[in-house]
């Protein structure tokens, strides 16, 4: 009984926090992904490419990238397969807008540390 107390006083308090951190828009919808994106794969980020990366390490880190790369593009198909949809609200469409221009941000940080991992490489290359 005393855990049914303390996960519904917990529910109450929370739920006010939860509903001030949902975005609305002007016309009173919410900004949430529709339930079809909502469905749709988020690829994880390619695993980190060692600080002293060798050929092969950068090698594997490539194809890592570009398999990343795939993935995203498919998320984003798949996010905005029914952003035209007449039943979507104008939130929906942010939200879809937003989860899109996240992943774009995403590829560019994680191409950025490949292109970086390439970098130090090359320096050290030239350094022997």
């Amino acid at each position: 009984m005393n855990k049914f107390l303390l996960v519904t006083l917990m529910l109450v308090v929370a739920t006010p926090v939860l509903a001030e951190d949902q975005q609305v828009m002007d016309d009173g919808s919410l900004v949430v992904l529709p339930l079809e994106a909502q469905q749709c794969n988020y690829p994880s980020a390619p695993p980190p490419i060692p600080d002293d990366a060798e050929k092969s390490d950068l090698l594997t880190a490539k194809k890592n990238v570009k398999d990343f790369q795939t993935k995203l593009a498919e998320y984003r198909a798949c996010i905005n397969k029914d952003i035209d949809s007449p039943d979507l609200s104008t939130g929906n469409r942010q939200a879809i807008n937003n989860a899109y221009n996240d992943s774009v941000e995403m590829e560019e940080r994680v191409a950025g540390i490949f292109n970086e991992a390439v970098r130090a490489y090359k320096a050290r290359q030239a350094g022997n």
